[in-house]
């Protein structure tokens, strides 16, 4: 068989080439792997390129255009086991379309753990569909470290778009990153 050049060596730069994620696929069931790492972003990826593609044919009006999201509060915020961590953010759409909010906890993004197996959501984010949310910082932790929020705004415009804001919560015993 005929050798294909990207194959042709190992990865030498061990950075995110094969990172997985956990995520709730569409049969409703929790998959781990380095294929689901985009299956989150799948939808608002695409819709992003469809609205640009749209933005070069017409006219400014004509084409949806993505929210603007702010977080409110810090961003950086530190929290001990038991904590009640507040999310807060506004965000407002250049056509006026309606908003919805999702806040989800990130876990391969951070260095905390929660827990070794596999259980899908770890924290549960109160109101995780309004602009106003929270969650309770685990008290019993496999490791402190840093915990990532990330709410996700989209708007009902035609290709829906979506645009993302991060809550990076240093939990007890972890330094904050600079």
């Amino acid at each position: 068989p005929r050798m294909r050049k990207w194959f042709a060596e190992a990865e030498t730069r061990p950075f995110w080439t094969d990172a997985e994620d956990e995520v709730l696929g569409n049969d409703g069931s929790w998959h781990t792997s380095n294929k689901a790492t985009i299956w989150r972003w799948r939808a608002a990826f695409q819709n992003d390129f469809a609205a640009r593609m749209d933005w070069t044919l017409k006219p400014f009006a004509e084409a949806n255009h993505p929210p603007v999201v702010k977080l409110l509060g810090d961003p950086l915020p530190y929290a001990a086991g038991g904590d009640r961590v507040k999310l807060e953010a506004e965000a407002t759409d250049p056509d006026g379309n309606a908003l919805s909010y999702q806040w989800f906890y990130y876990p391969e993004a951070g260095g905390f753990a929660v827990q070794s197996g596999r259980s899908g959501n770890f924290i549960e984010i109160e109101n995780a569909n309004a602009s106003e949310a929270s969650f309770v910082v685990p008290r019993r932790a496999f490791k402190p470290g840093t915990l990532h929020v990330v709410l996700a705004v989209t708007d009902n415009g035609m290709p829906a778009l979506t645009r993302y804001a991060r809550v990076i919560v240093t939990v007890a015993g972890a330094e904050k990153a600079e």
